[in-house]
């Protein structure tokens, strides 16, 4: 890793963890995913950011503009990456945890000079205006992204979602000292890793408990991008999950707003988001 000369103390530090080239399906769409995360991330109107991309040793990066840089691992693969190669749910969902986790941690070691911290999963989109609002409330434990945009890779549309934190890990922007982050990676234990660093449903509990509930972010900070080959969690389209399945069938009150939440994508929301 190289040092961030332009951003020695910055506000807030995006980490996202990519997972082993051996667990991508696809590569290449794993590549052009995260190339427009990254410029959504880069799009930020406020330049007291960085970003640390974690990725293992040797995988193919696309390039990077300034104050990102990458923290390089050697992880071995996740030989439980595919639930359809796991003894249970359960356990699928443990070593997911674990290896997300332990990615993320490597890169807040890496950028723990930092004030806040946001994990961002490597296909999604967060709002420009997230460092300028944190800019105007330093001091507070942090936010919880409740309100988001589903998004159909490719499509023209999104629709608005009031529960989004329980649909995206792209969700929570926290204050640095409330990791409590180790001195060195090893002095991590793995149920640490996984519940505060590898789920991002156990760490907002555990801030709550401690006194340090997190705020809901008063505006939509992120799209969640799904219906694409190359996601881990499968979700199927927009269309499909919140109009056409058996969920959506069975609370049609709940599938009426929903139609009334669906937004085109216009040239605004598009800066805003995509980076374009």
């Amino acid at each position: 890793m190289t040092g961030f000369s332009s951003v020695d103390h910055p506000l807030v530090t995006f980490v996202i963890p990519v997972r082993h080239q051996d667990n991508a399906r696809d590569w290449s769409a794993l590549k052009a995913n995260l190339t427009e995360t990254v410029a959504s991330i880069a799009n930020q109107s406020n330049p007291r950011w960085r970003a640390l991309i974690v990725a293992n040793r040797g995988a193919d990066l696309p390039p990077l503009p300034e104050r990102f840089d990458v923290e390089w691992a050697d992880f071995s693969p996740n030989v439980l990456h595919e639930i359809k190669h796991s003894p249970s749910k359960e356990d699928f969902l443990d070593a997911f945890r674990l290896d997300k986790g332990r990615r993320v941690l490597a890169g807040m070691l890496a950028g723990r000079d930092t004030r806040y911290f946001m994990i961002v999963d490597d296909d999604d989109f967060v709002s420009s205006n997230l460092v300028e609002f944190v800019s105007t409330h330093v001091g507070e434990s942090g936010w919880v992204i409740d309100r988001g945009y589903i998004w159909d890779h490719g499509g023209s549309i999104v629709m608005e979602h009031d529960d989004f934190n329980h649909v995206c890990g792209t969700c929570l922007i926290i204050r640095a000292d409330l990791y409590e982050l180790p001195v060195k990676f090893d002095d991590a234990s793995p149920i640490w890793i996984k519940s505060m660093l590898g789920s991002h449903h156990r760490i907002t509990e555990f801030l709550a408990s401690r006194g340090a509930p997190l705020s809901p972010l008063p505006f939509i900070g992120a799209v969640y991008r799904v219906a694409h080959g190359g996601s881990h969690s499968k979700t199927p389209s927009l269309i499909t999950k919140y109009f056409l399945s058996k969920y959506a069938v069975k609370r049609p009150l709940r599938t009426l707003r929903n139609i009334f939440r669906v937004r085109r994508i216009t040239p605004q929301l598009r800066r805003e988001f995509f980076g374009s």
